[in-house]
């Protein structure tokens, strides 16, 4: 965390950013100049009471009301929008693109602003001075002009446009695109393929994901020349906040849901805990299709199902429902002595994962047991029949595949 600086010389000490979910006005955050960060509701949002769009059910108190008071912060920006920003690479290469310190979440929102995940739109009110320079010098590779999009998650990737005459290609200024283009990684062998068996194997199972595919990197128009990662294959996934152009639908992951940072996605709720949320605000469709989800992910091998991998989608503006499925990967190929992102019936362990643990899952979280134990059943099934006959399985690199495999038959499901 940065300790506080001076604001930028010649800028206003106290700056506000509106905050709009589509044409609604939410509230502003301010900043004081000190690194001092309020969120205040507008009135009127406050006021129009159910007739309001749903901001988060973080915000939601215990008799279906409003949230109003969110504790003041200083450099980073409350929970719910920190979750909006990028994490690690990703946001350390825009954020340097625009010449922003990575930390001062306020001006790297305001530079991002405009392209933010799901219907949430931040801009400045005002029309203040440009964002505060990076007091680092400024690196001869970043010398191109800021990207203003973002994009939650560590691995590195771009909003981008698909064009029926050239393909994928990124937008001028890397905001509006309808696609997210999900890099290769230079650390690890396969990952937009193993991506790409995973989703598509989700699909045949029943579960609900995005279109998907793979594309050669140096066909992706418009991508900075800049990246280690341009080689190989990137996945291509269909953004679901974006269904045509033009349009923008509310989202929000788990980590906004319980008010939590970024860095907490692992430890501060168990799947038990995203199992009552989706019960009680979603009902039984959404319990089945989590399950089936869990299911998947314990026999893939997927030790990256934290609480920013699961989202809720709001297309009435009002009510949620569990957003499609992403971010289906097996990581054990990668890390193979890897738990499970959170407990899954007082379990990390894979090998511990059988039908008493989504027992206990059910019973702890007050949901279905029947329901629940029948989808773990149907699901398993139809993961161990598809699984060996899937053609992007078996394409994958050899070691991939094995380890993949090899993980499932380990599983006591």
């Amino acid at each position: 965390m940065m300790s506080a600086v001076a604001p930028p010389p010649g800028g206003s000490p106290v700056q506000t950013l509106e905050v709009r979910l589509g044409q609604t006005l939410i509230g502003a955050i301010t900043h004081l100049g000190n690194e001092a960060l309020i969120f205040t509701f507008d009135r009127a949002y406050v006021e129009a009471g159910n007739d309001r769009p749903t901001l988060s059910l973080g915000f939601k108190s215990a008799d279906g009301g409003l949230v109003e008071q969110v504790r003041p912060t200083r450099v980073r920006l409350p929970p719910f929008f920190s979750n909006l920003l990028p994490e690690a690479h990703l946001r350390d290469y825009l954020a340097a693109r625009g010449r922003i310190h990575p930390d001062r979440e306020f001006f790297l929102i305001r530079l991002l602003g405009a392209d933010l995940p799901g219907a949430i739109e931040i801009r400045s009110s005002d029309g203040a001075a440009s964002p505060p320079v990076d007091e680092r010098p400024a690196d001869a590779q970043f010398n191109d002009q800021p990207l203003h999009f973002s994009l939650a998650g560590v691995q590195l990737k771009f909003s981008a446009l698909m064009e029926t005459s050239k393909g994928l290609t990124l937008p001028v200024g890397g905001g509006g695109g309808d696609w997210i283009v999900k890099l290769p990684s230079p650390r690890f062998k396969g990952v937009p393929e193993n991506e790409f068996a995973m989703m598509t194997l989700a699909r045949a199972v029943g579960i609900d994901v995005p279109d998907v595919q793979l594309v050669a990197t140096t066909n992706i128009g418009r991508l900075p020349h800049d990246l280690p990662e341009a080689f190989g294959q990137s996945l291509a996934v269909r953004r679901f906040d974006r269904p045509r152009h033009g349009e923008r639908v509310h989202i929000e992951d788990f980590a906004q849901v319980f008010n939590v940072y970024p860095e907490h996605k692992y430890r501060k709720a168990s799947y038990g805990n995203i199992a009552r949320v989706l019960w009680l605000e979603v009902g039984q469709e959404a319990i089945t299709e989590y399950t089936r989800r869990l299911v998947f992910n314990v026999l893939i091998g997927n030790a990256d199902a934290h609480l920013k991998n699961w989202s809720l989608i709001y297309p009435d503006r009002h009510a949620p429902k569990l957003a499609p499925a992403y971010d289906l990967v097996g990581t054990i190929p990668y890390i193979p002595t890897d738990r499970l992102a959170l407990s899954l019936g007082d379990t990390k362990e894979f090998a511990d994962v059988n039908l008493d643990r989504f027992r206990r899952l059910a019973e702890k979280a007050a949901l279905p047991v029947r329901l629940v134990l029948q989808t773990v059943r149907d699901t398993t099934e139809r993961i161990r029949d598809l699984a060996p006959a899937h053609e992007p399985l078996k394409a994958l690199p050899k070691r991939v595949r094995d380890a993949i495999v090899k993980h499932m038959a380990t599983v006591p499901l």
